[in-house]
């Protein structure tokens, strides 16, 4: 409005001395100002990466921390609305189920019986989602494990055969981390009461155990991992071009962000893998 008006003018309306305003012009960047500077262009850099542009405030804070940058999540999440710094919405979750096998007969629920998991191996839910491309559908399955919500396990395919479960469950075998008395907990699609599902279980020494009937919500934690994956894929907001783009793009999100660098609230605002090595840290435990 200096157009239009005069210092002296705009002082007076604004109930600011002259010298006041003159003083303040010519005074150095607060230390806090410097600072928010700072923290302002951290933030940019880490919401413009690929992966961790879906962190709202709680895991932008955290990022910041272990960057050795003191902050709270209140002055981030000030910061972040007025850098036009915005977490990449979710959009809402409409669970989709596998196909159901109904002259199989469906294993009991254990799962929902079952105390929380103390240690990592005890308990694994898996489930299917279908991953739209211009070149037609894939279908990812994995085996997520409920201690550290580590994907031990995972598999990508153009068809819904059994073999796309049994090959996620030998992937996460390979790990070593599961043994014996194992809950493998999934919903009633056909792929998991195939015979060929059933009897590597059981080879593994696994105990199965599986959702009710056309209640996908009872499979939860596998529903959710799904959510975010949609949610936080990058490119994952429309289908992508080639089915090779989507191998790809989801090959670098579960091993090189997911379970390596992904915070989660529920543990602590670590990696998956970051709780997992300090469970066995502190246990004096090999994973082995």
């Amino acid at each position: 409005m200096r157009d239009e008006y005069s210092i002296t003018e705009l002082c007076d309306a604004l109930e600011v001395s002259c010298s006041g305003y003159h003083a303040a012009r010519g005074r150095p960047p607060s230390a806090r100002t410097l600072a928010n500077r700072q923290l302002a262009e951290v933030m940019h850099e880490i919401h413009d990466h690929r992966h961790t542009r879906c962190y709202g405030s709680p895991r932008m804070t955290s990022e910041l921390r272990d960057l050795g940058l003191a902050c709270s999540e209140n002055r981030v999440a000030r910061l972040m609305r007025d850098e036009g710094i915005r977490a990449r919405p979710r959009k809402p979750f409409k669970p989709k189920t596998t196909r159901p096998d109904h002259a199989a007969r469906p294993s009991p629920n254990l799962l929902a019986q079952a105390p929380p998991p103390e240690a990592p191996g005890t308990q694994v839910v898996s489930d299917i989602t279908y991953i739209p491309t211009r070149e037609g559908w894939l279908y990812l399955v994995f085996v997520l494990d409920l201690f550290s919500r580590v994907v031990l396990g995972w598999k990508i395919s153009d068809s819904m055969h059994s073999e796309l479960v049994t090959d996620a469950i030998r992937s996460a075998d390979r790990t070593g981390l599961l043994r014996p008395g194992t809950i493998f907990h999934s919903d009633r699609g056909c792929q998991y009461t195939a015979s060929t599902t059933r009897t590597l279980l059981a080879q593994c020494e696994w105990i199965q155990s599986m959702s009710a009937a056309g209640y996908c919500y009872d499979n939860a934690f596998a529903e959710s991992a799904f959510a975010t994956l949609k949610a936080e894929l990058p490119g994952a907001d429309r289908p992508f071009d080639t089915k090779d783009q989507a191998r790809l793009a989801i090959f670098d999100y579960i091993e090189t962000f997911y379970n390596r660098r992904r915070r989660h609230s529920s543990l602590g605002m670590l990696s998956p893998l970051q709780f997992l090595n300090q469970h066995f840290q502190s246990n004096d435990v090999s994973p082995n």
